[in-house]
């Protein structure tokens, strides 16, 4: 099942599930028991919005091996995680604005695999942390190299608005656990990898987190991004792909500050 968020012509907007070319209105979203209402409306790709409205946005770093070695870390020996404000959310199509030029120069992408949390998660284990999901979708967790490098923590290196393009859509019947993953730069392949390699593996992810921060229904886990990160630049248009999801479009443009 594919579920979106769409658009409404009143401003407001609504989630949906797709099937071909319209969109089957639900009530509220669909893991809060929302509910079809019966409403079809006509799928127009303009109107996709980020598929969720997270309370929070949790990252997991260095969680490819690959991307472990080009950026000389150390083997984590637990998960390394970390929070995006859910004002970094993008919209499908939607711009990532880069910070002025002298705050940071060296901005670069990372295509990820999403899980949105379907239900209430707290101190699962991980052969618990499965039934708790109710979909998939990509996100690109877009990371200022050099404030990473400067500050104490990660909050300006991964928090800055528009930080976190997310979407096109949630599906919901997709085994995520060896999945192709690629990022492209204007028609370029900068990231091509595998889900298979990831250091820490969904459940364990959830598990992990659960712990010591609730996950609630429409949270979402970013779970890493495989090697071959690159600098982004004003003008560019970058398309993150997930084998079974889709692709996620956006663009990029130079801060106005």
């Amino acid at each position: 099942m594919r579920i979106a968020r769409i658009a409404m012509s009143d401003s407001t907007s609504a989630y949906a599930q797709l099937i071909g070319e319209d969109a089957h209105l639900f009530d509220a979203a669909p893991w809060l028991g929302g509910a079809l209402t019966g409403v079809v409306k006509p799928l127009d790709e303009n109107r996709l919005l980020a598929p969720v409205e997270p309370s929070k946005v949790v990252g997991a770093g260095r969680n490819y091996r690959d991307h472990v070695v080009e950026m000389g870390y150390d083997f984590p020996a637990r998960p390394t995680v970390f929070l995006k404000p859910p004002t970094t959310i993008v919209d499908p199509g939607g711009e990532v604005v880069l910070p002025p030029t002298d705050v940071s120069t060296e901005v670069e992408h990372e295509a990820e695999l999403v899980v949105v949390i379907g239900s209430r998660a707290s101190r699962l284990s991980e052969n618990e942390a499965r039934r708790h999901v109710f979909g998939y979708t990509i996100a690109n967790d877009v990371s200022a190299r050099d404030l990473q490098r400067s500050d104490a923590t990660l909050a300006r290196g991964k928090g800055w608005d528009t930080f976190c393009p997310i979407g096109p859509w949630i599906e919901t019947e997709v085994e995520p656990d060896a999945l192709a993953i690629r990022c492209r730069v204007n028609g370029v392949t900068k990231q091509d990898g595998t889900t298979g390699d990831l250091i820490f593996g969904i459940d364990a992810l959830i598990g992990f987190v659960s712990q010591f921060m609730t996950l609630l229904p429409g949270d979402v886990l970013l779970t890493g991004s495989p090697g071959g990160s690159d600098r982004m630049n004003a003008g560019d248009h970058v398309e993150i792909e997930i084998e079974g999801i889709g692709v996620l479009p956006h663009s990029v443009r130079a801060s106005s500050v």
